[in-house]
């Protein structure tokens, strides 16, 4: 991942192209794919194929669990970060007078579950300025009736990483009654998380970990699983799901767990155990010391060419993947990165840069030469 051969090696599907678009999706490296075959090669053979299966779910949640700063009991698996925070909504039973706060630049799966819940609680957005979420701003929001504080570690929609612990710290102070969910999607095998003291953490598996789609981790330390029980229908996620009693009550197993209602999406699963071991087997500190000064090159060479992205770096000491700039052609710039086959996001007139370990210098130089070319 770090070196051209093991680029070559383990990404071939990046020969001839500049890939910057981890952050909508990733790369896999080939021993993903190779875990795929594995969970055929047990699908096929029926139901003896289910002890092959639960192995690996219970593999996935060791691994799962380093990189998120939990124990294994305390990380369990759900389809998306959708259905994660669906589930935490029921789990939190917010009334009318709750209070929830939510940012700006958080992905709608963490933002919307509030807004169509019934009854709805109060919901306070936490705006940026200038790209950045000003921790004053947070504090008039914070309350005795603040119930949960929604928080993304870094933003998908233009890659400010919040400052964690100073966060955190006043969240506590200011609503002590309030938990702080975090969405590490945009993290999660990019940057070394510092955020295990959170009481829910949810990530999609499908942009930095390399996984695919169809999966998510949910971690609840073991402190919060009676309160972070959800009150969803299924069977995967209940004691007596089979017993006698089924039908006269059901008994749900708690926290973390209660979020695997029905049965594990297993080929997901076996994604995600790989591209972890792999990420941690290059290790993600050095990730980053690979990664943080292209990231750097090409905030640099953006803003010579007169193209500022929406966080300044010198404005948090929080590095991310993430790099995005705002330009009245972006539709004529993006079309060009096409053609020079640069691969970036491009949505609602903002393009999104994002680095990931298997980039490489060459790659922010074709980025950098193909919008020379476009706005000089």
């Amino acid at each position: 991942m770090l070196t051209p051969d093991s680029r070559a090696r383990d990404f071939p599907s990046l020969e001839g192209k500049a890939y910057l678009n981890t952050a909508a999706e990733s790369i896999p490296p080939l021993c993903v794919l190779e875990a795929l075959a594995d969970y055929w090669s047990h699908k096929i053979q029926g139901m003896r194929g289910r002890d092959q299966h639960f192995a690996r779910v219970e593999e996935c949640r060791e691994v799962a669990s380093r990189f998120i700063g939990l124990q294994t009991n305390e990380v369990s698996f759900c389809s998306c970060s959708s259905e994660a925070y669906n589930l935490l909504a029921s789990a939190l039973d917010l009334k009318e007078n709750d209070e929830v706060v939510v940012t700006d630049i958080d992905f709608p799966a963490g933002a919307t579950p509030w807004l169509t819940a019934r009854p709805k609680p109060r919901v306070s957005v936490w705006k940026i300025r200038d790209g950045v979420l000003e921790v004053l701003d947070l504090l008039p929001l914070l309350t005795q009736r603040t119930r949960l504080v929604q928080l993304s570690l870094i933003s998908f929609y233009n890659g400010y990483r919040i400052p964690w612990h100073n966060v955190v710290d006043k969240i506590r102070r200011m609503a002590p009654q309030a938990l702080i969910a975090v969405d590490v999607t945009q993290a999660l095998g990019r940057v070394t998380l510092d955020c295990a003291d959170a009481d829910v953490i949810i990530s999609s598996t499908h942009k930095w970990s390399l996984g695919i789609h169809g999966g998510c981790i949910v971690g609840i330390p073991a402190r919060n699983a009676a309160r972070l029980t959800t009150h969803a229908g299924g069977w995967f996620h209940i004691e007596n799901a089979f017993g006698e009693d089924r039908f006269e009550r059901a008994v749900i197993k708690t926290g973390a767990a209660s979020f695997s209602v029905g049965m594990p999406s297993f080929a997901p699963i076996y994604a995600l155990n790989a591209s972890l071991r792999y990420l941690e087997d290059v290790g993600v500190k050095f990730i980053s010391q690979h990664a943080d000064p292209l990231v750097a090159k090409a905030d640099a060479g953006l803003r010579k060419l007169g193209l500022q992205p929406m966080v300044k770096l010198n404005q948090t000491r929080y590095p991310s993947g993430i790099i995005a700039f705002k330009h009245p052609e972006t539709a004529k710039l993006h079309a060009a990165l096409e053609e020079a086959n640069v691969h970036v996001m491009h949505h609602a007139g903002r393009i999104r840069v994002a680095i990931h370990g298997y980039n490489t210098e060459e790659d922010v130089d074709r980025l950098l030469s193909t919008l020379a070319e476009c706005v000089q």
